[in-house]
């Protein structure tokens, strides 16, 4: 079962595919850091299917650079990464690589989800123009021309909440129009990450659609029971660090838990990668431990306006009252965002013994990575991958249902 992903991020979508026996044909990414990711995490799926993996740890442990990482499997597979934005003018190449890349085979899903930033009520909420102009509005139309070219029995389509809204549902509607258009019967449905097993409240839209005029409607998906909390289950085995502190090889403190197991967030190894966390000034670190002993110890979350004044920087005191948050160590933590990766506030880890925010690998666990995926192009830009991911365990879910369909 052939698969193109459209859009790829750092490949939590594609992961999902990939863990159900789907081969991936194509990733398209304009992101450069994002599309190393996706080279370096396509060499581990190589070398483990050939039992080579041992060559993929010799690279996280710094044993070999990159590039001989890279140079160590076919080359195909790194060409298969389309490092490109897609656009009218670019779009054309695209199909061309795509094509010679897929030779006779046949493309049976398309997978992805354009960049999100003009239907989040964030994005809106920032532009004096409410996102109206952005042409990222409608990049959709160039997903639907993939879907002509290649004419795929199924798509995914990946967005954030706030496509039900934008435009007062304007573009939703434009798109199931346009994918009717074209021979695609879709459906929509809101999954929360949660059902499946991700400890995390994470909701997006998802669009399937099916080739034919017959009436198409969104498919069950298989769901897991979920009452883990982020402290026991997800962090208590990564070593402690202090702000700044920087483990590129973490050992492991505690044995794999059932958690780990159940979602293969551990798998054999000793060791995992980027459990490195930034630093932070003594007011924040002030800041940080009100606000751990509130959440822990009170269950009551901070408001910037109850801080000391000596600790108030920002003059606007009436709005984003919560600009600090503590990861909750009893149960799911917030949806992670990109902008992660501008600064840790929002993601403080749960623990007065432990005065930082959380960890890349720490994010990358609450999005359900497993342990063995590294992010390319250093911290800020791995926070920010982390923070764009489709959760791989939700992926799953999906590509379960879209196996069964075919």
């Amino acid at each position: 079962m052939n698969y193109i992903d459209l859009f790829s991020g750092a490949g939590g979508l594609s992961e999902g595919f990939i863990r159900e026996g789907f081969h991936p044909i194509a990733h398209v990414e304009m992101n450069k850091e994002a599309a190393d990711t996706l080279k370096t995490r396509l060499a581990f799926h190589y070398l483990n299917d050939n039992n080579r993996i041992d060559e993929y740890y010799s690279y996280l442990k710094n044993e070999i650079k990159r590039d001989e990482l890279w140079d160590s499997i076919p080359q195909e597979i790194i060409l298969s990464v389309i490092n490109n934005e897609i656009t009218k003018k670019t779009i054309g190449g695209i199909f061309d690589t795509i094509d010679d890349q897929l030779g006779s085979k046949k493309v049976d899903v398309i997978i992805g989800g354009p960049p999100c930033q003009a239907y989040s009520l964030v994005g809106r909420s920032r532009d004096p123009n409410r996102m109206s102009g952005d042409k990222r509005n409608y990049l959709f139309r160039h997903y639907a021309e993939f879907l002509v070219r290649y004419k795929p029995k199924y798509f995914v389509f990946e967005n954030v909440l706030g496509l039900l809204t934008a435009g007062n549902q304007k573009y939703l509607n434009e798109m199931l129009l346009l994918f009717a258009e074209i021979g695609y019967s879709a459906d929509y449905k809101i999954l929360n990450a949660e059902e499946y097993g991700v400890l995390q409240r994470r909701r997006r839209v998802v669009i399937i659609g099916r080739k034919g005029k017959a009436k198409f409607e969104f498919p069950e998906l298989a769901t897991l029971e979920n009452s883990w909390q982020i402290k026991k289950d997800l962090f208590a085995d990564l070593p402690n660090l202090i702000p700044g502190q920087e483990m590129n090889i973490a050992r492991y403190t505690k044995k794999i838990n059932e958690y780990q197991r159940a979602t293969e967030t551990r798998n054999g190894i000793d060791f995992t990668t980027q459990h490195i966390t930034r630093n932070h000034n003594e007011r924040d670190l002030e800041i940080y431990s009100i606000a751990i002993d509130k959440w822990v110890n009170k269950k009551e979350r901070l408001k910037y306006n109850d801080l000391p004044e000596r600790l108030q920087t920002h003059n606007n005191t009436k709005a984003f009252l919560d600009r600090y948050k503590v990861v909750d160590p009893l149960g799911h933590s917030h949806t992670v965002v990109a902008h992660i990766s501008k600064d840790g506030h929002y993601y403080i880890y749960p623990d007065l013994k432990q005065i930082r925010s959380i960890s890349v690998r720490e994010a990358a666990r609450i999005q359900s990575f497993p342990d063995d995926y590294f992010f390319e192009g250093g911290r800020t830009a791995a926070f920010k991958q982390i923070g764009n991911a489709v959760p791989p365990l939700m992926a799953v879910a999906i590509a379960k249902k879209i196996k069964a369909l075919i």
